[in-house]
């Protein structure tokens, strides 16, 4: 971390900020507005209530990551590469010179000592960061998780995550316990059901800063099985120093910090609330209790952090990188596969977008979705994909120019072939992401897989039909795109895991509007598939940022989806259309996250003539 900051100050990629600043709410609100502004990375040199300075920003755009890593980075490609197709490299050798290396670095070097060891502290001694108003305590906000299979210790079993940690809060003993949160399907999850197995403790070390390579890794979606350490050391370009501790879990030698700690059986605390990155507060809940047995830091240590909150933020970037890294591996791991797409906007698992192959039955005089149907199962069952909760396939074979970051060509294509009746799929009362609360209760919702393929079926409406209406509690349908209206519903008031009886309302009488209006004039809605109904409708068609955030950030399929003329048969749903999703938050969703106008206004100051900001942000 110090080489790193050192490189990017002396090429005018960090300032430093020695005015005193508060890690409650201030930094949080300056970080995020240093990456909307494309900034520097920011050193805040005197950061209240802590010695540590404290670093943002320094993921804060592609061009400075790829910039970080510019040395190591050609070499990680190729690995990839020839993973795509090995049989390149006797064509091309001189393209996969750095391969070699790039291999040798994965295995981490096993040292007795390191600078991280220099000094020891208390957690509460450490940055107290609080992102958002309701917070519940201080947080680590770029950790690395270090955790060794209990049943096969070791670094090729071992797992590095960044699960959120809780240094502080009213459920913690302070300097003797914090929260461990790790959400569902995590690699870390496996470790503890060992250990629970063997009725012993977990060991866990928490990294903070240290080679950037590390931060990276812990968030890389690797197969089960691939120990992140050994993509860090690709990625760095060197192999990782690990402290080597006989009867001790291995720490980062070039760490800044190290929380040591264990999980012991059957101890679990409140964490949480804290504000995330699908745009609103995960609430508390029982997670782990790790009880801390040390902290360590360098001498020169400086903590980094960033925050997380609606999309876009720095992790946005984070996402980017690897799925850069990554696209061409996307068939080597779901077979008929060509392109995905976590949506970002969405809040990555919410929505994922996704062309694939229709192959199976290429002597049909008509193609329609069976292939593409496996390959929906296929993202659903395994990696971090099985999150999703939306899956929208199309079919290579109909539009081979098709992208799946072409938002309005991407959701024309398919709502023009989609056929309501048929290509709608639903998975119930099944896992999603710990973060989601559209779901019946914590950890369980549903899915959709949504195909299409084969000849347009309708010509999408270019503004409303003559003679649309809706009924009463319903209000300013505006045309969003060809074939998708949004329309302002009633507050939502139905309980969880419950249909709402406004819905079935509007349902009904959109498909008693279909045939004709009071003159007698035909009133199709066939041109129009997709109907949104949203808390503000205005704010949701404003862009496609707020229409993908908040329709699919807001509903589960299950629950929230509703159709014209529907109908279930032999447990098949489908309507005749137009399909509609109840966008509105729910009487039990967790709030939206804002910012404290007292907070604003003190960071307005840092940035007007005059204070240490001013043409940064």
């Amino acid at each position: 971390m110090q080489q790193l900051l050192a490189d990017l100050e002396r090429t005018g990629q960090l300032i430093r900020v020695t005015q005193e600043v508060d890690p409650y709410l201030e930094v949080a609100e300056i970080q995020r507005r240093a990456y909307r502004a494309k900034a520097p990375a920011i050193l805040f040199t005197r950061v209240k209530g802590t010695t540590f300075p404290m670093v943002c920003n320094v993921f804060g755009t592609m061009e400075r990551t790829r910039w970080i890593f510019r040395d190591s980075l050609r070499a990680l490609e190729g690995v990839f590469a020839l993973k795509v197709n090995p049989f390149d490299f006797f064509k091309q050798p001189w393209r996969y010179a750095g391969v070699p290396r790039a291999v040798y670095s994965t295995m981490p070097k096993k040292v007795r000592t390191g600078p991280v060891m220099e000094a020891e502290t208390t957690v509460s001694k450490l940055p107290q960061l609080y992102s958002w108003p309701m917070d519940g305590g201080g947080y680590v906000t770029l950790p690395q998780v270090y955790t060794e299979s209990p049943d096969k210790p070791g670094f090729m079993s071992s797992n590095i995550g960044m699960y959120r940690v809780q240094l502080t809060g009213p459920s913690f003993e302070t300097d003797k316990e914090v929260g461990l949160h790790y959400q569902i399907h995590r690699g870390i999850g496996y470790h503890h059901a060992e250990a629970l197995r063997r009725g012993q403790p977990l060991k866990v070390n928490v990294f903070v800063g240290g080679p950037p390579a590390m931060t990276l890794a812990a968030i890389m979606p690797l197969p089960e099985g691939i120990a992140e350490i050994l993509f860090a050391g690709a990625l760095a370009g060197f192999r990782i120093p690990m402290i080597h501790r006989p009867g001790e879990l291995p720490m980062l030698a070039e760490a800044d910090f190290c929380i040591c700690g264990t999980v012991h059986p059957g101890e679990q605390k409140p964490e949480g609330p804290f504000g995330d990155h699908l745009g609103y507060y995960s609430l508390a809940h029982d997670f782990p209790l790790m009880r801390v047995d040390a902290v360590y830091h360098r001498k020169d240590a400086v903590w980094p952090f960033t925050t997380v909150g609606r999309p876009p933020q720095e992790d946005t970037v984070f996402g980017a990188f690897i799925h850069e890294l990554t696209a061409d591996l996307v068939p080597t791991v779901f077979n008929g596969v060509r392109e995905v797409h976590a949506v970002d906007q969405a809040g990555v698992h919410p929505l994922l977008l996704a062309i694939g192959s229709e192959r199976y039955v290429p002597y049909a005089a008509e193609r329609q979705p069976q292939e593409l149907i496996t390959c929906g199962l296929s993202l659903l069952g395994t990696t971090q994909t099985s999150l999703s909760k939306y899956v929208l396939i199309a079919a290579h074979e109909d539009a081979p120019d098709l992208h799946t970051h072409d938002f309005p060509r991407f959701f024309r294509h398919m709502l023009e072939r989609t056929d309501l009746t048929r290509d709608l799929h639903y998975i119930t009362r099944t896992t999603i992401d710990t973060l989601d609360y559209t779901g019946i209760s914590l950890n369980q919702g549903s899915k959709l897989i949504w195909a299409a393929c084969g000849p347009r079926k309708r010509p999408l409406c270019e503004s409303l039909p003559t003679g649309f209406s809706l009924p009463q509690g319903f209000s300013d349908a505006r045309l969003f795109m060809p074939g998708v209206a949004v329309v302002q519903g009633p507050r939502h008031t139905a309980a969880r895991d419950e249909h709402d009886n406004a819905m079935f309302r509007l349902a009904e009488h959109l498909h008693g509007i279909q045939g004709r209006d009071g003159e007698g004039q035909q009133v199709p809605l066939a041109g129009l598939p997709l109907v949104v109904v949203a808390d503000d409708a205005a704010f949701t068609a404003k862009d496609w940022d707020n229409f993908l955030w908040v329709t699919f950030t807001r509903s589960d399929p299950a629950t929230d989806m509703y159709g014209a003329g529907a109908f279930t048969h032999c447990k098949h749903w489908g309507c005749a259309g137009p399909l509609i999703i109840d966008a509105r938050l729910k009487s039990f969703h967790a709030p939206p996250l804002e910012e404290d106008p007292e907070i604003t206004r003190r960071v307005d100051t840092l940035a007007a003539p005059g204070g240490p900001l001013h043409g940064i942000l």
